[in-house]
């Protein structure tokens, strides 16, 4: 039990220190492995309780992008099974609830055949859940009872402890903001992202102007709602325009409202968006193509907070906080003089840059996951995963259109990869549909090859042998020489770490868990 002190140790170091519980996934895999990562289980998850459902914190032996997925109770019969039963709740193989990770802990896409789990409570509150997994039949059924509890027990203690770290950070925050902020919803695995969140958490509770700038696609929109959510305006309305998808003509209109019999065809009066605002935050998107004679009177209700509706001769005074969202630089468009100055300066008070996904590559599996969980429930199938060279090939993309590209990318895959998977035949019935474990693989994403042209191999010569220089193949089969390789070079980086599991799965840049099972089948464990 020392190793797993060491690792509570540390996760709560990091916590006092003001990180979220569900931005440390190290940590936590750390802590998850120490307790269970010896059992003969391929795939163990720690999962936080949320007002919804469950989130993993740490797994062990299943994809990275699990850590993106949310499972909702009402989802997933197992997992409510299992946060509604009192003591370790176990699963026959035959059993019909189907597992939330069938498909996803080898590439074989095999169901769960041996599956438990463990509720952690805080009195009569669900703070969590521990599950094991094997894909073969009676591997955990020597585990014993008594054992699991107490290191279930062991680990909603840290649970308790991070809720009860993050609510006494919020009463601070209470008493010195007098008002009560929402944490954020997401906590990402990139400086870059992290770096931003920060900010919003800077700016949000304030009224000063913000200029956000990103690419097209990177989640302008939600870095906008984030920052109304956690404002002391998140009661009032989130107010959203297009500046570009307005005629001219009508864009004075839109934006400030008229009257009656204001010009030709205004039939009645019309409320703009500054006063539907009022009380709240306006996101001006695309606010490079407002036009240059209008930003006047843009200008005016940011410094006077007043508007003068079209054929009003009164003013009307409007309390509205203003986030103008753009995809171009708009430095140089007032340095151009297609933007005036004073506007420009007038809206950046706070400017946030968004960054690109190519710029944090981090966040790839996190987003995948959470995009792969919507589209299993859309497509209505048991599960839903990436094969290794689609993992690659999305790693390996540049994704010039962004988060944005990355969803619909994967939601076109997933369409692709249903369509081989069930025929045409099984398609057209609802049980094979439902019970379908698809895997989508290189050839369903609708990405150019991105393997430099070095990388290729090089041309055999007109007779069929290798050219000068190049040995001839080997006798031995690839996966022999992978395994002995893999198997050499695990023993030596292990004997580096003084036999530490989790240190070894660091230094080699893989999950803890899918190191745990390698291990195993390598022999080595």
């Amino acid at each position: 039990m020392t190793r797993f002190y060491q690792a509570l140790r540390a996760l709560l170091t990091r916590l006092a220190d003001g990180a979220p519980p569900d931005s440390l996934p190290g940590w936590w895999s750390d802590l998850l492995g120490t307790l269970v990562g010896d059992y003969p289980a391929d795939a163990s998850t720690l999962m936080v309780a949320t007002d919804t459902g469950l989130q993993p914190v740490a797994v062990l032996g299943l994809p990275a992008d699990v850590r993106g997925r949310h499972f909702a109770l009402a989802d997933h019969p197992r997992l409510a099974a299992i946060a509604s039963h009192d003591a370790v709740c176990r699963f026959p193989p035959d059993s019909p609830l189907p597992d939330p990770f069938d498909g996803l802990l080898d590439e074989d896409l095999s169901t769960v055949h041996d599956c438990l789990g463990v509720a952690l409570r805080d009195g009569e509150r669900l703070i969590g859940v521990l599950t094991l997994d094997a894909l073969e039949a009676g591997r955990l059924a020597t585990l014993d009872d008594e054992e699991l509890l107490a290191k279930a027990h062991l680990l909603g203690t840290c649970l308790r402890l991070a809720s009860q770290l993050n609510q006494t950070r919020s009463r601070l925050s209470e008493a010195l903001d007098h008002e009560r902020q929402p944490q954020p919803a997401l906590h990402w695995n990139s400086p870059a992202m992290r770096r931003l969140d920060e900010a919003i958490d800077l700016v949000a509770p304030t009224d000063m102007c913000v200029l956000l700038q990103g690419e097209t696609g990177v989640g302008k929109e939600r870095v906008v709602r984030a920052l109304h959510a956690r404002s002391a305006r998140h009661q009032g309305p989130l107010v959203q325009v297009n500046c570009a998808s307005l005629p001219e003509s009508l864009i004075e209109s839109e934006l400030f409202g008229h009257r009656r019999g204001a010009f030709s065809g205004a039939i009645q009066d019309h409320r703009g968006h500054f006063a539907m605002a009022d009380g709240g935050t306006l996101m001006l998107d695309e606010i490079g193509e407002l036009p240059l004679a209008l930003q006047p009177k843009l200008l005016r209700a940011l410094q006077e907070g007043e508007i003068q509706p079209l054929g009003s001769e009164r003013v009307q005074h409007v309390d509205v906080r203003v986030i103008a969202v753009t995809n171009r630089d708009l430095a140089a468009e007032a340095a151009a003089g297609r933007f005036r100055e004073d506007l420009y300066h007038r809206l950046s008070a706070f400017p946030l840059q968004v960054p690109p996904l190519r710029e944090r590559r981090e966040d790839l599996p996190l987003l995948a996951g959470h995009f792969l969980a919507d589209n299993r429930v859309r497509l209505g199938i048991t599960n839903l995963r990436l094969s290794a060279d689609a993992e690659a090939a999305l790693a390996d993309w540049h994704w010039p259109g962004n988060v944005r590209e990355l969803e619909h990318t994967l939601g076109r895959a997933a369409l692709r990869a249903l369509g081989d998977s069930l025929g045409e035949a099984g398609g057209r019935d609802p049980e094979t549909r439902r019970q379908a474990v698809v895997r989508i693989t290189r050839a369903h994403l609708d990405l150019p090859d991105t393997a430099p042209s070095s990388a290729m191999p090089a041309p055999a010569t007109a007779t069929g042998e290798p050219p000068a220089g190049r040995t001839a193949a080997p006798d031995e089969p690839l996966r022999q020489a992978t395994d002995r390789f893999q198997s050499r070079y695990i023993a030596a980086a292990l004997d580096a770490h003084d036999g530490n599991w989790s240190a070894t799965a660091r230094s080699l840049g893989v999950d803890s868990g899918n190191l745990h099972r390698l291990a195993r089948r390598l022999g080595l464990k």
